[in-house]
């Protein structure tokens, strides 16, 4: 009697999850004995931070700009320009992987993924183009207070988003006669990502904090289809202005790799969590964190 496809399927993915937490475990191991592996000197506090956020990414399909950027600057020490340009190279590996395990699942909406890319991925290029003409004309201290100021700013108005698209969310579950979803054209859904797409490349955050809140608010599509069609999108975004970033010399690469090892296992086991556990509630958790960590930038 063979084993069922599916099953199999389930049990291959569950066992690929493990190893790869199992390699973010020695990851940290490493770290904290201080030996460099090929020249590369792991520190257990910036793996970790990759796995728990990575986690984050996988199951709300939002965290990794908002939560890792401001723990790099405030906590880890790295100057904004570096922070922004290794985030967002650190978010495009992370959500790629992201990304494919959610096409595994079906919970992506390429139309949507597409249109929002349209908009988006110009938009951080250009915004890649703004902080280099403003670092040749001005005072790097200067762009790093921009970018800090402007992170915080971001970072309020996506608490705000994410805050205000559950409580509206609630409402409409709540409703004996909620309002018949209506088709979303396809240039405002252009336009929202040229917006978003903007702000990403200036300070790394929105990619999934205000795509899912507005996804939230104004399609139809289900909890599971917003995370996974976000995450699809993200991945193109994050990955030009990534590379973007990367030839403007704003990616630290040991950095990048400390929050890779982490980061990787982790993505894969939120998106696995992801249709078990009460989203609303833990995007609510971190609607509040970048509520006071954005006031604490600005």
């Amino acid at each position: 009697m063979g084993t069922h496809p599916v099953r199999a399927d389930r049990a291959g993915g569950s066992r690929a999850i493990l190893l790869l937490v199992a390699v973010a475990l020695i990851a940290i191991l490493v770290a904290v004995s201080g030996r460099p592996v090929f020249g590369i000197r792991f520190d257990a506090g910036t793996t970790l931070a990759g796995l728990l956020v990575g986690a984050l990414v996988g199951m709300t399909g939002m965290g990794s700009g908002s939560l890792m950027a401001p723990i790099l600057i405030l906590i880890v020490g790295v100057t904004p320009v570096t922070a922004v340009g290794t985030d967002l190279a650190y978010a495009a590996i992370t959500k790629v992987v992201g990304g494919v395990q959610h096409t595994r699942l079906r919970t992506v909406n390429y139309r949507m993924a597409g249109l929002l890319a349209l908009g988006s991925v110009p938009a951080s290029l250009l915004s890649v183009q703004v902080l280099e003409y403003l670092r040749q004309t001005y005072s790097l201290d200067a762009i790093n207070g921009v970018v800090t100021r402007a992170l915080g700013v971001v970072l309020i108005l996506s608490a705000l988003s994410v805050l205000f698209g559950l409580l509206r969310a609630k409402r409409k579950r709540e409703s004996a006669n909620p309002a018949p979803s209506r088709e979303i054209r396809w240039w405002a859904i252009t336009a929202v990502g040229a917006v978003v797409g903007f702000l990403v490349g200036l300070t790394s955050v929105g990619s999934g904090s205000i795509i899912v809140a507005l996804l939230s608010l104004f399609s139809p599509l289900p909890a599971t289809m917003i995370v996974g069609t976000d995450i699809a999108h993200a991945a193109a975004l994050t990955s030009a202005a990534g590379l973007a970033h990367g030839f403007a010399g704003n990616v630290d690469p040991g950095l990048l790799l400390n929050l890779l090892a982490g980061s990787i296992p982790g993505v894969l086991l939120g998106s696995r969590l992801s249709v078990r556990i009460p989203v609303p509630a833990l995007r609510t958790a971190l609607g509040l964190v970048l509520l006071a960590t954005g006031l604490k930038l600005v």
